[in-house]
């Protein structure tokens, strides 16, 4: 595995935990950020290296400061 990689899997796993924190479903998160179902769900896998729009689509959906969102 990569650095990369691992920094990809590292963030997904911090997404999956704030999302699980603030019991919100892959659906619902894809749903409040404008994102497709699937592509939340790849995200969450550590399978898709993200654009800054969508991490900042992902911390609005949680209702986050992108700061923490990035802070993993």
């Amino acid at each position: 595995m990569t650095g990369k990689e691992k920094q990809l899997l590292k963030f997904a796993n911090h997404l999956k935990k704030l999302r699980e924190d603030k019991d919100i479903s892959i659906r619902e998160l894809a749903a409040r950020s404008g994102l497709e179902y699937s592509q939340v769900q790849r995200i969450e896998k550590g399978k898709v290296n993200l654009a800054l729009t969508t991490i900042l689509a992902l911390a609005d959906g949680l209702e986050l400061p992108q700061s923490e969102l990035l802070n993993y």
